[in-house]
């Protein structure tokens, strides 16, 4: 009885590598480290927004719209409860992808409207701020491509055969990833029309004085 006991001891680790448990295992931790860094870099953008706004209502208190519509979009970016179980959830998932898709619009548009303040533009604060912003956008795209790597990996091994019977019976399921193509259309930079503004002139107007 000892030895079939010690048989099965070693041939269980032996069934579940070679059926997929290990590399759902390894991949499933994969997701959660490469989420974990895409929900650090948003929050590090969050974190940036309320700074941004206070320098640039400064200079430009007239565009409360752009102003309100950034803090807005940032409070319902925050608003959306960020588990583990929403790497579960694609409904979830979706409405945190959509909120911080909103936020990024929003700042594109308080960037392009800065663009009509030369004293704003020439702040030490703000080129700080702006250029911290650029580089968080940047770890955002880097940390999202590799959370969609990290998760295409994943996928793959809970559709594939026979890992697929493993996934279905630990209950390991597909999980979601961003839609490259809806977060493009979101971010797309809103269209301004600049007209003369209080203390500043457009670069245009000041070029033709």
């Amino acid at each position: 009885m000892r030895k079939i006991w010690l048989a099965l001891t070693m041939l269980v680790p032996l069934l579940l590598a070679g059926c997929g448990y290990n590399t759902l295992q390894t991949e499933d931790e994969q997701v959660k480290a490469s989420w974990a860094e895409v929900v650090n870099q948003y929050q590090r953008r969050a974190d940036l927004v309320p700074n941004l706004v206070s320098t640039v209502k400064g200079y430009a208190q007239q565009e409360r719209e752009v102003l309100t519509q950034v803090t807005e979009a940032r409070a319902r970016a925050g608003s959306v409860q960020v588990t583990p179980a929403m790497l579960d959830d694609p409904q979830a998932f979706a409405r945190f992808q959509a909120a911080q898709g909103q936020l990024t619009s929003s700042l594109s548009r308080l960037l392009i409207v800065s663009e009509n303040y030369p004293q704003l533009k020439s702040d030490a604060n703000f080129r700080d701020l702006q250029a911290q912003l650029e580089g968080t956008e940047n770890r955002i795209t880097v940390a999202r491509n590799r959370y969609i790597q990290a998760v295409q990996a994943y996928n793959t091994t809970v559709r594939s055969f026979p890992s697929n019977l493993t996934a279905r019976a630990f209950g390991y399921k597909e999980k979601p990833s961003f839609s490259v193509a809806n977060e493009t259309e979101i971010a797309k930079p809103p269209r301004v029309e600049f007209g003369t503004t209080p203390g500043a002139q457009p670069a245009s107007a000041a070029s033709s004085n």
